[in-house]
């Protein structure tokens, strides 16, 4: 509301609230910083030439001591995406320094800091150049990949969709991104039965910006064509064809996969632990002799 309707007055506010920072409050911190953050949503701050000092003030709180204002200084400079886009190009490498930084937090108990910094980073890739995020493209990755099986539906779901995002600068250096696709791609095919539907739409997208850097055409238009979000998926008639495509194109990759699914096995969540079994059965179905012959039958039998 300040920032439609009292404009003229907001320089005085920013001027008088950036000694707050620095309380010894944590309370303080955190209002001022929300405000910020909020403040950076909106265009105005471009308008009153804001935007580099309410900027500057937020990359300042990322080692604030309180969880709470690093996560809220991150939502504010991802804010600048929809608030100043023009700027975000402009200031790029800072930024996505910044969300890199907080992904790092190693002070970061329940992960808000960076369920932020992903979050936010989605917001701000459309915007940022591709050179500036190609440096970092392989360390994001790495890093986001753990969060795909966290607990917590929120983190699942930001960790995925940054990583479909991700895929647009996969280009200029294709076959290390591909190598972060694979690892990536039993788990995000078991995820299209995850309890959470913002989680299963996550991985529908993932995988569909995922497909045309797979190198199969019939994968690839299988996952532009079923796993549209308005469809509703047959997933076993579809992980069949999936398992087809993988094995004429990948046959090599088969004992990869088979580990990788083993680890499901023991997932917390009962419709992963049943599609795990199922996704090995259909890989050994559609692999021919040869490559057949390599499977480990006893750490299949064993099951880990």
């Amino acid at each position: 509301a300040m920032a439609r309707y009292a404009g003229p007055r907001l320089p005085l506010i920013v001027k008088n609230l950036v000694p707050t920072l620095s309380s010894v409050f944590d309370s303080q911190r955190i209002t001022t910083t929300a405000f910020f953050a909020e403040l950076l949503n909106s265009n105005v701050v471009n308008d009153l030439l804001l935007l580099e000092t309410v900027m500057d003030n937020m990359m300042g709180r990322q080692k604030d001591a309180c969880v709470l204002v690093r996560m809220l200084a991150l939502r504010g400079l991802g804010n600048i995406a929809s608030g100043s886009p023009e700027k975000v190009r402009k200031h790029g490498a800072k930024l996505l320094a910044s969300m890199v930084n907080g992904m790092d937090d190693k002070d970061d108990p329940h992960n808000l800091v960076a369920l932020e910094a992903m979050s936010s980073l989605s917001k701000l890739l459309d915007h940022v150049e591709e050179r500036d995020i190609q440096s970092m493209l392989l360390h994001i990755a790495i890093r986001i990949r753990p969060f795909f099986d966290n607990e917590q539906p929120d983190l699942r779901h930001s960790s995925i969709v940054l990583f479909g995002n991700l895929t647009k600068f996969s280009d200029g250096d294709c076959e290390v991104f591909f190598e972060q696709i694979l690892n990536g791609l039993v788990t995000l095919l078991l995820h299209l039965q995850d309890p959470k539907p913002q989680v299963v739409k996550a991985c529908k997208f993932a995988l569909r910006m995922c497909g045309p850097r797979m190198g199969c055409e019939g994968l690839c238009d299988m996952f532009l064509n079923h796993l549209r979000e308005e469809r509703s998926l047959h997933y076993g008639e579809f992980m069949n064809d999936v398992c087809k495509h993988l094995m004429q194109s990948y046959p090599e990759m088969l004992n990869r996969l088979i580990s990788t699914n083993l680890f499901y096995f023991k997932s917390t969540w009962a419709d992963i632990r049943a599609a795990a079994p199922m996704f090995i059965g259909f890989l050994v179905l559609h692999v021919d002799e040869e490559h057949c012959q390599h499977v480990d039958l006893d750490q299949l039998l064993s099951g880990e």
